[in-house]
């Protein structure tokens, strides 16, 4: 067995790589993780970055080798086997993710977490904060993202903006959980709408298990969000069970709950101009890990998550919320 090659850590908020891959086998060679895809007259290996990886997504027809897990798991590098295109085949609602194993993972901020999540006001409080952080986050983006302005997705808009505004006021009077997700709902339906104008996609209905490119687009760039927040709280160390507006029913509903901050701001939009456009799934998904690099995503569902996990906590000793050290990788 080859030895460990020495990893540089690298912040996972700050990674830049998620990899889904099919038809390939992975394994460990020289010390580093490749995946072999066969051809007719040779097989070709290619190299996977593994400490600048947040998550691997393995679809059809793929094995993985133990060594590769062993290594996967040192560099912090979550590993789920899901469906064609980056959506599970039997379930539904879930990625069944391998969560690498490591004593290095912080416990502050389950601490912290648990320190509240008993409560339903504060559980409301929390899911408040998500919601308002996330039209907050749409806002930024489709300010300064000149791509999203020449395909005519303007925050200035005022049928938008009157929805953003309607939203944020129901948000912040919502008394109990349902009244959250309900104005969650009202806000993406209309910013489907708004989509669809922009854009000129006629006949759209959101529908998950739909064959049109838009809902294919939608499910899609939804499971990378969610492999994003699945990242972040492990390396926060907060169980995926601890939701605090999607729990009635998913087990993994605290990984939904992070995902929206980012999905109705850069998948909803990009759903729609590559179906416009006709484009193809890679193409889709290279715009879509383009767009959470662009602006920041994963490094802000790490900020949101972090500030309501020590809320309370770095309230009172006064002093602003620490950055999470890097985690040392165990070779």
């Amino acid at each position: 067995m080859e030895a460990l090659t020495d990893l540089k850590a690298i912040l996972h908020s700050k990674r830049a790589n998620i990899y889904y891959l099919e038809k390939c086998r992975i394994m460990q060679k020289d010390g580093r993780v490749l995946y072999l895809t066969e051809e007719k007259n040779q097989n070709q290996y290619w190299n996977i970055p593994i400490a600048n990886t947040t998550c691997l997504l393995l679809g059809t027809g793929t094995s993985i080798t133990q060594a590769a897990m062993r290594m996967l798991a040192s560099a912090g590098v979550l590993v789920g086997f899901c469906g064609g295109g980056g959506t599970p085949l039997l379930m539904a609602n879930e990625i069944e993710w391998l969560s690498p194993q490591s004593e290095y993972r912080p416990t502050e901020y389950i601490q912290g977490w648990m320190q509240f999540w008993f409560e339903e006001e504060k559980r409301l409080e929390a899911a408040r904060a998500f919601q308002q952080q996330r039209i907050k986050f749409l806002q930024q983006a489709w300010k300064k993202d000149r791509d999203l302005k020449t395909e005519g997705f303007s925050i200035t808009d005022p049928t938008l903006q009157t929805a953003l505004e309607n939203s944020l006021k129901k948000i912040n009077i919502a008394n109990n959980v349902g009244k959250l997700l309900q104005a969650e709902a009202e806000l993406t339906k209309q910013l489907y709408k708004f989509a669809v104008r922009i854009t000129g996609y006629s006949d759209f209905t959101r529908e998950r298990e739909a064959a049109d490119l838009a809902n294919i687009f939608l499910n899609h760039g939804n499971y990378l969000a969610y492999g994003l927040a699945a990242t972040t709280l492990w390396v926060l160390g907060i169980p995926h069970g601890f939701a605090v507006m999607h729990g009635k029913t998913r087990r993994g509903a605290l990984v939904f709950d992070i995902a929206d901050l980012v999905k109705d701001a850069l998948i909803l939009p990009w759903a729609f101009i590559c179906a416009k456009e006709k484009s193809t799934e890679q193409e889709f998904r290279q715009q879509c890990l383009q767009a959470f690099t662009d602006h920041n995503a994963l490094e802000f569902m790490f900020e949101q998550v972090k500030s309501v996990a020590l809320k309370d906590d770095w309230e009172k000793r006064g002093v602003p919320c620490p950055s999470i050290e890097a985690l040392p990788v165990r070779q």
